[in-house]
């Protein structure tokens, strides 16, 4: 395949990325005016079960997705499901009930399930392992740059127009990425897949064989646990800034948005620093496993900014925080294929991706429990760094090759 082209592809999976993260963001900004909850009659804990309605549907169908995508290729499953995805954001606007609006949650959930399994496949069967860093931390980037830019977007939106004006722009107008990708895709993923895995150091590995390697379930935890703390802070973190912080709607959206651009530029620069040491004779399942775990570290620190009285000390360690956790971001994703090779490249995908979604349930109903029973955001951010050093032990003592199976 070309350059040029296979570049092109790429930025089309990020532009999918970035759309995907912005229909997941949207309601929680909407959920932080007064009109919104009042329309629908939320408190914290139907805000929180509200939040988690879209990652029941997505994570429960990582892995059907995936062997979707493993049996049919890339192109028609992600063209299709990201179609029935946009309709289903665009279609919040005419909800009137708290049973619609979750009913079109779980929908765009079922909708997203597709892509990180189309397209972590279509990365690691059309780039050499020692650019996955790079690449999937480009990738993975995009999920980041779609809060970053969603945030004040779709703030601008609600206070210019309306939320429900804000719902159909942002999925209606989505539908424009679908012909681009029809037309510079092909459909030769199972001949690909072949030729990778003809090379004389890979040995396939039956899908059922994962779940007795230790090294899977390090995966899993560490990944429940990176994406925990990653989904608190798309699901609660406006309302943390709007409520605790009391910032304005727009400065909500735009210091929201520089947690997500942090988090990108650092998992951009993270990527391209590790595999340039693979590159030069590093061992790449340590390398990555350093940037995964000083990621955490510095994630963190966001508990610092929680027990201050400063706005300013708060702010600048929820950006610090998030963007530290950038270190991790594409590493978390490029260590499974370099421990695990032969896996099945969907599937293996998507059960870690699953894992990293689980979460997407638990984080924003905690949270909203938490916050509910005790008053303010301290004891949520507690769960969140208790899950952080949980994840530092998992990808230590469990993510090692001589685990690997």
């Amino acid at each position: 395949m070309p350059s040029a082209r296979k570049w092109a592809i790429v930025a089309l999976l990020c532009a999918a990325f970035i759309i995907a993260y912005l229909h997941r963001q949207n309601l929680s900004i909407a959920l932080t005016t007064a009109e919104f909850k009042r329309f629908f009659a939320l408190d914290d804990k139907t805000r929180g079960l509200l939040n988690s309605a879209f990652f029941w549907t997505y994570a429960a169908l990582q892995i059907p997705a995936g062997w979707i995508v493993d049996r049919f290729g890339v192109k028609w499953p992600f063209a299709i499901c990201f179609s029935l995805w946009c309709i289903a954001a665009a279609s919040t606007a005419w909800c009137t009930t708290f049973a619609a609006l979750f009913a079109v949650r779980l929908l765009l959930g079922a909708g997203e399930a597709v892509n990180t399994p189309a397209g972590m496949r279509w990365i690691r069967l059309n780039f050499p392992a020692d650019k996955h860093g790079f690449v999937m931390g480009l990738y993975q980037a995009a999920a980041k740059v779609g809060p970053a830019i969603g945030a004040p977007l779709v703030a601008w939106l609600i206070a210019f127009y309306s939320w429900r004006s804000m719902f159909i722009i942002a999925g209606f107008g989505a539908l424009l990425w679908v012909p681009f990708w029809i037309a510079l895709l092909s459909t030769n993923d199972r001949m690909v897949e072949q030729k990778v895995l003809k090379r004389s150091e890979i040995n396939a590995i039956p899908f059922a064989q994962l779940f007795a390697s230790p090294v899977m379930w390090g995966i899993i935890i560490g990944s429940f646990c990176y994406n925990y703390f990653l989904y608190f802070c798309l699901t609660w973190l406006p309302a943390y800034f709007a409520e605790q912080r009391r910032l304005s709607l727009n400065s909500t959206g735009w210091f929201t948005g520089f947690t997500f651009w942090g988090a990108a530029i650092v998992a951009i620069g993270a990527g391209y620093w590790a595999d340039t040491l693979v590159r030069r004779g590093w061992d790449a399942v340590s390398t990555r496993r350093l940037f995964i775990v000083v990621g955490f570290i510095l994630a963190s620190t966001e508990l610092i900014g929680a027990v201050s009285p400063s706005n300013n000390v708060a702010l600048f360690f929820a950006i610090f925080s998030l963007s530290g956790m950038g270190l991790a971001t594409g590493n978390y994703w490029a260590i499974t294929p370099a421990i695990l090779p032969g896996a099945p490249a969907a599937r293996l995908a998507a059960l870690q991706n699953m894992a990293a979604n689980i979460p997407g349930i638990v984080a924003p109903i905690v949270t909203g429990w938490l916050k509910q029973s005790t008053g303010s955001y301290y004891a949520p951010m507690l769960a969140n760094f208790a899950g952080l050093m949980i994840g530092i032990g998992s990808y230590t003592v469990l993510v090692r090759r001589r685990y690997a199976r």
